[in-house]
Order: C-alpha cells, then structure tokens, then sequence
C-alpha cells in the first residue's frame, strides 16, 4: 500500500512539473534571433524591449535576487496606481557588479503611456534598444558560484573568438522558483560592434 502512495504521489508531482513546464514555455518572452552557435555559446540579436527595473545596494545573486524579486513582482501583481495585474514575462534579468539591478520586461501591450505608475518608487522603466550578445546557457539551480563560473568560461570563449564586449554580465533566469525540471539560466554580455 505505501508503494502504491508513493509512485502516486511522484506521479501527481510529474504530471504538476510538466504542467508548469508548458505554462513557462507560453510566458511571453524577450524576442531574439541566434545569429551563430559556437561549441560553448551562441551570439544572439535581441529585438528592442521596455523594462521595470530597481536597482540594489547589494552585490551578488544570492542577496539580491529575493529583494528584487519581491519588489517587481508586487508590482505586476498590482501594487501600482490603479491595482492592475500585469502578467509575467521572461526571463528575469540581473544585472551583477558592486551593486544588482533586476528588471522585468515589461509585455508587449504595455507603453510607457499606458503603465500604471508603480507604488514603490524605487521602481522605473527603461527602453532598451537592439543589441547584440553572446549568451551561455546552464541548467539546474542558479547561485553566485555556477554564474561566476559561467560567466569565466563565456569571458574566455569571447576572448579565443576575438570578440569584444562591454564588461558588464547579466543573469537570465527563465522558471519560476517551483519549476524543479528542465531549469534554463544563461549568464549573457553585449557585445561590442559586432559585424551581421
């Protein structure tokens, strides 16, 4: 009987990851074009895009990717002028150094017309134009150490391909926190006059 509880309760966990998974796949996401794979990393051209962003007096993932979250997500969830709900994009930026920033892309339908003015005013919009960058991909569970290595071995990549860049790594985090499967995080850099 307690066999019978079991492969049920993995079962009903399976089927729930799988569910989560396909409803991850339909969030509306950053558009990009893959412009070149390399063995390691790719170079990606990504279509213009607005974002909500709050910048922290914190260093690294672990201490800030909570605060932030907490911060952005309130908003989407309607700590705004007018209590809208506002849908979830991916993936969830960071940006790391001396201080983090994350940002949310704000959806398609949205222009800095029709946004409701966050409560937090920590918060603000940024336009971010066409770029082009070299992304790596990992998979599992993100903490400071996997992205600082990621982040060593996409540096030397670009470093053997003689590309150029602006010396400053994101985090991309594709899956919300209890999607335990197919877990996407890339470590990504703009690069700099890159040649089409």
């Amino acid at each position: 009987m307690k066999a019978i509880i079991i492969i049920s309760i993995l079962l009903l966990i399976t089927v729930a990851q799988i569910f989560i998974s396909r409803s991850t796949q339909e969030t509306e996401q950053h558009n990009y074009k893959v412009i070149k794979k390399f063995d390691k990393f790719e170079i990606r051209k990504y279509d213009p895009a607005l974002f909500s962003s709050v910048k922290l007096n914190k260093k690294g993932y672990k201490e800030s990717s909570s605060e932030g979250f907490g911060i952005l997500a309130g908003y989407i969830f309607g700590a705004n002028e007018t209590n809208e709900k506002i849908a979830m994009t991916s993936p969830v930026v960071m940006e790391l150094g001396d201080t983090s920033k994350m940002m949310f892309m704000v959806p398609k339908n949205y222009n800095l017309k029709n946004l409701p003015n966050p409560n937090n005013p920590k918060i603000v919009f940024e336009k971010q134009e066409e770029k082009i960058i070299a992304a790596i991909r990992f998979d599992g569970w993100a903490d400071d150490e996997k992205i600082e290595k990621y982040k060593s071995i996409l540096m030397n990549e670009l470093v053997k391909e003689k590309l150029n860049y602006i010396n400053k790594f994101t985090f991309l985090g594709y899956n919300p926190p209890y999607e335990v499967m197919n877990r996407r995080n890339e470590v990504v850099v703009e690069l700099i006059d890159y040649k089409l």
